[in-house]
C-alpha cells in the first residue's frame, strides 16, 4: 500500500531587488501577478519558474496577509520556496498613490515614435496602473 505524499504546513517567500532582500518569511500561500496573469502557491505546489508583471504579490500568513507591489522579474517556486527576482518590492502601505496617478497621465501624455519609445510607454503604463491598483486595495 503506498503512502500519500507529506506535504509541508508552510511555504517560503523571498523576495529579492537588486538592493536587497526585501522579505524572507513563511507562508501560507502566496499570490503572485505573473506577465500574463494571477498565479497562486500553497505547499507542496510542483516546480515552476514564471515571468512577473507589475502588479500585487500576496503573502497569506497566520491570517494575515502582506501586500507588496513588484515591479516585473522572475519568480521560481521549488522545493516549498518561492523565490522572487524584482527590480522593486514596495509594500502596499508605502506606495505614493499621488505619485503613481501623476506617472500615469505624464506617461499618457507621453509622446512615442517608434517601437522602443512605444515599449518605454507602456511599460511606465504598467507600473503606473499596478502601484495605483495594489495602493486602492490597501487603503
Amino acid at each position: 500500500m503506498a503512502t500519500a505524499p507529506i506535504i509541508p504546513a508552510a511555504i517560503q517567500c523571498i523576495i529579492v531587488t537588486p538592493e536587497a532582500t526585501a522579505l524572507d518569511t513563511d507562508a501560507d500561500f502566496v499570490a503572485l501577478p505573473l506577465y500574463d496573469g494571477e498565479f497562486g502557491v500553497a505547499p507542496g505546489h510542483s516546480p515552476v519558474i514564471g515571468r512577473l508583471g507589475y502588479g500585487e504579490l500576496r503573502i497569506r500568513k497566520s491570517g494575515e496577509t502582506l501586500r507588496y507591489y513588484v515591479d516585473g522579474g522572475f519568480v521560481q517556486i521549488a522545493d516549498n520556496v518561492v523565490s522572487v527576482l524584482t527590480n522593486r518590492a514596495i509594500p502596499a502601505a508605502r506606495i505614493d498613490a499621488s505619485a503613481a496617478a501623476e506617472q500615469l497621465r505624464s506617461s499618457q501624455d507621453r509622446k512615442a515614435a517608434g517601437e522602443e519609445q512605444l515599449a518605454i510607454r507602456e511599460r511606465l503604463l504598467s507600473q503606473a496602473r499596478g502601484q495605483l491598483r495594489v495602493a486602492s486595495r490597501t487603503r
